[in-house]
């Protein structure tokens, strides 16, 4: 048996949820789900992307989330980019400005690797969108 996939949880930092929760939502078709936050996190807001349950048999691919954390500042250029899978990364790509985001590269090829796109969110997070 192959090891699993290592990258278990991400999370991307916002300031504003309902604009960022929109953005996601409307750039993947999906919906985010709320998460509960433990007793004394204070001011922590959390909605996650859609994944399988724990007891599952897990899909290709991590699970992460949007969080709004006062004292930790969304994402910038040159930090960590995420990759998000999709069928054709032209479609999602399409969607990004019409929902807030700026497109900074679009459907690109990368040989035997597929293609990918870069944008950046509402929030300032850069996110990559790839398809093979």
């Amino acid at each position: 048996m192959s090891p699993p996939n290592t990258v278990v949880w991400f999370e991307l930092h916002v300031s504003d949820m309902a604009r960022a929760r929109a953005f996601y939502e409307g750039v993947f078709g999906q919906t985010l789900v709320p998460m509960e936050v433990p007793e004394g996190a204070g001011d922590l807001e959390m909605v996650a992307f859609p994944s399988d349950p724990p007891d599952s048999a897990p899909r290709y691919g991590a699970c992460g989330a949007l969080v709004r954390h006062p004292g930790v500042a969304p994402g910038s250029a040159g930090g960590t980019v995420v990759y998000f899978g999709c069928a054709d990364c032209a479609v999602e790509a399409a969607r990004v400005e019409a929902h807030g985001g700026t497109l900074m590269q679009g459907k690109t090829p990368i040989g035997p690797h597929g293609h990918f796109a870069l944008a950046r969110d509402t929030e300032g997070n850069v996110i990559g969108l790839h398809s093979m």
